[in-house]
């Protein structure tokens, strides 16, 4: 039997953190098992569907390397098909209309719960084409429900609490549980992976299956992405569509790499895989039952591991939509990529990292001082230090000749006396990469200008 998987996702929202992990371990599972992962659009709800939704997913997952097998399947365009499954239904009894208004069931229920009988309904009328008004209702032959979840093992439902189960409003509109049963057999899915908000669905579904003689996936229910306090992850925690993160800055294998161990763990204490070794080790008996935590700072430290591995031209591309209103040229690029590349948790960050480089230093006189240095001696050194800077060529501007020509000097003076104003005069700021490295970025018209403005300033 070849394996095959599928995400369904329906286009009413953004491409979230948990669908992405969802299609995830659904991909790996069958790539592990040399079989097919699908991709089926679900859009019957036609009211919320939108084509931005759709395009949304299928971009998500593209940028992710979560590639699917074959063509894409769109639930809407297999309507007739729907309609001759709930045909065969009603023709074999097996469904009726319910002719109930929304007010008569819900009282029939209320009664129904007062005697502590399981809600049923007694309009259970023998198919007839000329009655095609009220909701399609799939009988309810009754019993236990069992099935063996391959991450819960094995689970019991008892039938009589679901109820007859609506199929759909009318021939022409099926509900989700009656057109997922007949997408996955058609489609020949052999293991449905999902999270457990949808356990609750899978009864429905088996019964629905049962009706229509159609064999049983294989079902596999991941555990929810909770919270740091393990509440139900919202955006506030970074319950975020795939589009946003990769907006805030984060790379692909990052993020995959991240979601991979939400809920998941390899059999060794390795946390840095490839999409390769991910479906090498990818084992559903190591997925977890209790809900994953999302650990944001978890989550920055894969991703600054992944862009430390970037050359410096790269990183460089992906720095540069933040300095677009700069008009930096590409060797200014890539000296700032390589300046923060360390200190990089996202992409998102360097503007807040490498501002000061492209914005004139706004800062008080005093941060210039060193410790218990006087505004006199700290002029005096910056301007010790300008003399040997302006001797240096434009052509030799550069972090080994600034370091040569300018080290003795701080050594005979004091380091700290030099170097603190200095660097202080270049970024405006407390805390900065190395005055040298700034230097090298501003080059010497930009660095030798600075300076001049800070002893300026000094009173």
């Amino acid at each position: 039997m070849k394996i095959k998987t599928r995400i369904a996702p329906s286009p009413t929202g953004l491409f979230h953190i948990g669908n992405a992990r969802t299609a995830l371990f659904s991909y790996l599972f069958a790539k592990k098992n040399h079989g097919e992962f699908l991709l089926r659009i679900e859009d019957t709800d036609i009211e919320r569907s939108k084509k931005e939704y759709e395009d949304d997913i299928i971009n998500g997952l593209r940028w992710l390397g979560i590639i699917w097998d074959g063509e894409i399947i769109r639930q809407r365009d297999r309507a007739p098909k729907h309609r001759e499954y709930l045909e065969k239904l009603l023709a074999e009894s097996k469904a009726f209309y319910c002719r109930h208004t929304p007010a008569e069931l819900a009282q029939e229920q209320k009664n129904q719960e007062l005697e502590k009988i399981p809600f049923r309904h007694d309009c259970q009328h023998k198919y007839d084409p000329e009655i095609s008004d009220g909701v399609i209702r799939l009988k309810n032959p009754g019993g236990k429900i069992v099935f063996k979840d391959l991450i819960r093992g094995e689970l019991i439902f008892e039938s009589e609490l679901l109820g007859d189960l609506v199929l759909a409003k009318d021939l022409n509109t099926p509900l989700y549980n009656f057109a997922v049963v007949i997408d996955d057999a058609e489609m020949e899915i052999t293991h449905v992976i999902r999270g457990d908000d949808h356990l609750s669905n899978t009864p429905k579904q088996i019964l629905t299956q049962e009706a229509l003689g159609f064999n049983r996936p294989e079902y596999a229910h991941l555990p929810l992405i909770l919270a740091a306090d393990r509440s139900k992850l919202s955006k506030r925690h970074g319950g975020t569509s795939v589009t946003e993160y990769k907006n805030m800055g984060y790379l692909p294998q990052a993020l995959l790499n991240f979601m991979a161990l939400l809920g998941w763990h390899p059999a060794t204490d390795q946390e840095i895989f490839s999409l390769e070794e991910l479906i090498q080790e990818f084992d559903l008996n190591r997925v977890q039952k209790a809900g994953a935590v999302f650990d944001k700072e978890k989550l920055d430290s894969i991703n600054r591991h992944y862009i430390k591995q970037l050359v410096p031209a790269e990183l460089a591309k992906h720095i540069a939509p933040h300095f677009i209103a700069y008009n930096l040229n590409p060797e200014q690029l890539i000296k700032t990529a390589h300046l923060f590349q360390d200190r990089l948790n996202r992409f998102s960050e360097i503007k807040d990292l490498a501002g000061f480089l492209f914005d004139a230093p706004k800062y008080q006189p005093e941060l210039l001082n060193w410790k218990n240095s006087s505004a006199g001696e700290t002029k005096s050194n910056l301007e010790t230090a300008l003399m040997v800077l302006e001797k240096l060529p434009i052509d030799s501007f550069n972090i080994d000749t600034i370091t040569t020509e300018l080290m003795p000097v701080a050594n005979k003076i004091g380091r700290g006396e030099v170097l603190w104003p200095l660097r202080v005069a270049l970024s405006g700021l407390d805390k900065s990469p190395s005055p040298f490295e700034i230097m090298e970025v501003l080059g010497k018209a930009e660095s030798v200008a600075r300076i001049k403005k800070a002893i300026d300033k000094i009173k």
